[in-house]
C-alpha cells in the first residue's frame, strides 16, 4: 500500500466545492430511491441502499428527506424506471472521461451529454472506447484531520483494502469494487461513518492538459454536473501547475 497518491484529485475538490446543495441532494434522492427500490428498505440486506444513506449523511441531507425517498422506492410509490446508463469519450487536449447517469430517459440524457462534449470541444464515444484507461474500484473516504494515517492504514489492511492514499486533507482507501460494502462496513466499526463512499473510474494512465484547455474541461465538467441524470463524472486528467494554483487562489 502506499501512502501518498501522484494522482491529482481535483475533480473530486471541485465538485464538491461548486455543486449546489439542492442539485446534489437530488441526485442522492434518486440514488436511495432506485437503490431501495431494487433491493429493499433494509440498509443492512441492501448494500447499495447503505452507500447511498452513508453519502446522505455526509451531505448533511436532514433525515426525514432520507426516509421519503428510501420509502417512496420501497413502497413502490416511484413509478419511474430509471436506468443506469455510462457514457465515454474525450474532452478538450484528448483527455479521457466518463459520466454515469441514472435516467429514466436514455435518448434525453445521451443527446444532453453528447451536446455537452461537442460545445467544449470533445466528442462522445463508443462504450469501452477510454474505460480501458481507468480502474473500477471502490473507494472510500474520511476526512484526515483527527484521524493517523497509520491508523487508517492499519485498519483497512485488516479490512482488505488494496492501498491507501493521503492527499489535500483525506485518506483514501481503495479496494476490488465487489469488496466496497465489506470494507466499508468493517472500517466503519473502527473508524466511525466515512466521508462518502462509493464506486469509482480511477486513472491508470493520466493525460496532461495546459491551463487553457484545463479551463475548458472543467467548464465541460460542470456543464455535465449539472445535468440532473448525470451522477458521476471521471477524467484521467493531469491539471498543469498553474491552474491547480489559479484555482487554489480562486477557493
Amino acid at each position: 500500500m502506499a501512502g501518498h497518491s501522484q494522482f491529482k484529485n481535483i475533480m473530486h475538490r471541485k465538485g464538491a466545492q461548486d455543486k449546489k446543495r439542492a442539485k446534489v441532494f437530488t441526485k442522492i434522492i434518486r440514488e436511495l430511491t432506485v437503490a431501495a427500490k431494487a433491493g429493499g428498505e433494509d440498509a443492512d440486506a441492501n448494500p447499495r441502499l447503505r452507500t447511498a444513506i452513508a453519502n446522505a449523511k455526509a451531505a448533511n441531507m436532514p433525515k426525514d428527506t432520507m426516509d421519503r425517498a428510501v420509502k417512496r422506492g420501497a413502497g413502490g410509490e416511484d413509478d419511474s424506471n430509471f436506468t443506469e446508463m455510462r457514457y465515454e469519450g474525450y474532452g478538450p487536449g484528448g483527455v479521457a472521461v466518463i459520466v454515469e447517469a441514472l435516467t429514466d430517459n436514455k435518448n434525453r440524457t445521451a443527446g444532453e451529454v453528447r451536446a455537452a462534449f461537442t460545445k467544449f470541444g470533445g466528442n462522445m464515444g463508443e462504450t469501452n472506447s477510454v474505460s480501458f484507461q481507468f480502474n473500477h474500484q471502490g473507494v472510500i473516504r474520511y476526512a484526515s484531520e483527527g484521524l493517523d494515517f497509520d491508523k487508517v492504514f492499519e485498519a483497512a489492511l485488516e479490512a482488505g483494502a488494496e492501498d491507501v492514499q493521503e492527499e489535500e486533507g483525506v485518506h483514501e482507501i481503495l479496494c476490488p469494487l465487489e469488496e466496497l460494502h465489506a470494507v466499508s462496513g468493517a472500517l466503519a466499526a473502527q473508524l466511525g461513518d466515512p466521508t462518502s463512499s462509493g464506486i469509482e473510474w480511477r486513472p491508470t494512465v493520466l493525460s496532461e492538459v495546459d491551463e487553457d484547455k484545463g479551463e475548458t474541461l472543467l467548464k465541460l465538467i460542470d456543464m455535465l454536473e449539472d445535468n440532473d441524470d448525470v451522477q458521476s463524472v471521471f477524467t484521467n486528467a493531469d491539471f498543469s501547475d498553474a491552474l491547480l494554483e489559479k484555482l487554489k487562489g480562486d477557493d
